[in-house]
């Protein structure tokens, strides 16, 4: 568990880092109209940094072994884990062939995660799976027009 701690004590310090580097360089003092660009961010990774400072420290003095994850508390992780990496990858992989969209990978990670996990009756998987996408598929493109990553079966209906 100390290893982990001090492992993402570390990270969140170095990503803090890297966002007070890049606040610096848009400015993070008060102009004429206010805050410059970088204000919030430096503030928000100083603040950042110390805290993950504070954990490393905590976790240098402490002398714990125990593990940080057992294999038993580690088969829900995945069970979550694996699932939404294969919805990354069917949504709008780069190169030149299409993937599934937003909405079909999204129906179809839906339907495949209350069947597996949640053990769900195949009547309640088939009409969510295909109701939530639908709808939030007119929430987006024809109410808000944020246009999302489409595939196949938006093309058909010529979206």
């Amino acid at each position: 568990m100390r290893t982990a701690d001090l492992v993402t004590a570390a990270l969140l310090m170095a990503l803090g880092g890297i966002v007070i580097y890049d606040a610096a360089r848009l400015g993070f003092g008060w102009g004429d109209e206010g805050p410059r660009s970088g204000f919030f961010p430096f503030w928000l990774a100083v603040l950042m940094v110390v805290i993950s400072l504070a954990i490393l420290i905590q976790a240098l003095m402490r002398a714990s072994k125990k593990t940080f994850v057992t294999r038993e508390q580690f088969v829900p992780v995945l069970k979550v884990l694996v699932p939404i990496a294969g919805f990354i990858a069917v949504t709008d992989p780069p190169g030149p062939w299409s993937g599934l969209g937003l909405y079909l990978a999204g129906g179809l990670y839906l339907g495949f995660y209350m069947r597996w996990v949640g053990r769900h009756d195949w009547r309640s998987v088939v009409a969510l799976s295909f109701a939530v996408p639908v709808i939030t598929f007119f929430i987006f493109e024809t109410w808000f027009l944020v246009p999302m990553p489409k595939g196949p079966v938006e093309a058909w209906f010529g979206y």
